[in-house]
């Protein structure tokens, strides 16, 4: 065996060790409160494959989209067509604001969207839950973050977890979150004239 082979098998051993020694404090588990914001691509297609993947662990989980609407997209119909058994799929949203142009209907959609939101977090059955695009709800004060904030404080069942995604999550919402991820936008192919293309945005 080399020199360099014998430091790097010592130095992986040294940090292996370490990490065995952390990973031995870690031994909580609560359903999170999961936040995924910023200007970046991913964002949703991150807690998509949250959802995904709970959904190969048998568990049950819910789907709200405050704002995509009328647009079909492959998560939405491979839910659909292959597990609605173990994953409710609810399209509250009709499209962004400025397509509906009708601020007091996107109020009425926004606040029916948290509604249906509670009654599904609210069931402990439900492990997991995706709200899809509230931030944007939240920032247009569509929704009263006071409400979302005290709600998944005092009603979210202990070992559900519920992801909350869109660009400009308010700082309420950071504060109680246990994850939040910050997508950074360094570089997307809409600002060199592509459109939006299936299988990457839908």
């Amino acid at each position: 065996m080399s020199d360099d082979t014998e430091r790097h098998n010592q130095k992986m051993a040294k940090k292996k060790a370490a990490r065995d020694k952390i990973m031995a404090t870690k031994t909580g588990e609560k359903g999170l409160i999961i936040v995924h914001t910023g200007k970046g691509k991913g964002k949703s297609s991150a807690g998509f494959g949250m959802i995904f993947r709970a959904i190969a662990h048998g568990m049950q989980c819910a789907v709200v989209q405050f704002i995509k609407g009328g647009m079909k997209t492959g998560e939405r119909d491979l839910i659909e067509s292959r597990f609605s058994d173990i994953c409710q799929f609810h399209t509250m949203g009709e499209g962004f604001t400025w397509e509906t142009q009708d601020k007091s209907r996107d109020i009425e959609m926004a606040q029916a969207a948290w509604e249906k939101s509670k009654e599904l977090i609210r069931n402990p059955a439900n492990r997991m839950v995706l709200l899809d695009e509230i931030n944007i709800a939240l920032r247009y004060d569509y929704i009263d973050v006071a409400d979302v904030v005290a709600f998944l404080k005092d009603q979210k069942p202990e070992m559900t977890h519920v992801i909350l995604t869109g660009r400009n999550a308010k700082d309420e919402l950071i504060e109680i979150a246990d994850l939040v991820t910050e997508m950074e936008l360094v570089k997307h192919p809409f600002r060199a004239g592509i459109k939006a293309q299936m299988g990457v945005e839908f």
